[in-house]
């Protein structure tokens, strides 16, 4: 096993940690490292991350459950109409896109590479959202009342984010969930984990039917991940999340502005 492969592995543990301590954020660095690291094509990489993700998320969410920190209404509201259009987007959406997705003259766009350049504009957004500082403490739900119209709406939105690019859109379903249904932080960040579970499950399941997957590779790499959302929600008891995150953030941004950089030079 070379050095690359083993700094491969190992970052699955930091795929882990960062779960357990943001509540989402994992499918943003297994993406580049199944690419850049073990050189594995866009889409299969998209496939295997949300595998992994969908695994380490569903573990921490048990313990979330146990813990009585998810709200399981809300995460119906939210969950159900996601899943239908992550299993829908996956399943027919992915494989319908033309390849090439655009071509003019001498410049041909891929689809791989659009959905890698989606992917980078999607970690840059998340890397705002965790670069900045504030968070929404009140919004239509300050009145307690979850406004479950509009979480099945957003819902829909993030499955179709999830099945396009293969991430679990957490860094938008914690505001939402802060906003729509007027959770406390730490409760939405244990609900985000376990709707982005189904999510990433019910996105993978739509790529088993026509995806070849290496399961000697998988398997090991989401155990580790799994040992890492452990640290993770062991350190989030003790260590504010927030700065954290923010660090993570600028770390995301440039690991984007990398990706970018690359495909264009």
């Amino acid at each position: 096993m070379s050095i690359q492969e083993l700094f491969g592995y190992a970052s699955a543990i930091v795929v882990g940690l960062v779960i357990g301590l943001a509540g989402g954020g994992g499918s943003i660095l297994t993406v580049p490292i199944f690419i850049y690291v073990f050189h594995i094509p866009t889409i299969l990489a998209t496939t295997y991350s949300l595998f992994v993700v969908g695994t380490t998320s569903f573990v921490g969410s048990l313990n979330h459950i146990w813990g009585k920190r998810v709200n399981l209404r809300v995460t119906l509201a939210f969950a159900l109409p996601s899943f239908v259009s992550v299993y829908l987007s996956r399943r027919f959406l992915v494989p319908a896109l033309p390849d090439p997705m655009f071509q003019l003259g001498k410049f041909v766009l891929s689809k791989s590479d659009a959905i890698l350049y989606f992917f980078a504009i999607v970690m840059i957004l998340a890397a705002r959202a965790m670069i900045r500082s504030d968070r929404p403490e009140e919004g239509e739900a300050a009145d307690g009342r979850p406004r479950y119209r509009n979480l099945a709406l957003d819902g829909l939105a993030v499955g179709v984010l999830t099945g396009t690019i293969g991430a679990g859109g957490g860094f938008l379903i914690v505001p939402m969930l802060v906003l729509l249904a007027g959770l406390p932080i730490q409760r939405a960040v244990a609900t985000s984990v376990l709707i982005i579970a189904i999510n990433s499950f019910v996105g993978f399941l739509g790529d088993i039917h026509h995806t070849e997957l290496n399961w000697n590779f998988l398997l090991p790499f989401t155990g580790l991940s799994i040992i890492g959302i452990f640290v993770g929600m062991y350190f989030a008891r003790f260590v504010a999340p927030e700065k954290l995150k923010k660090g993570f953030g600028w770390f995301v941004l440039l690991v984007a502005t990398y990706m970018i950089l690359r495909e264009i030079l």
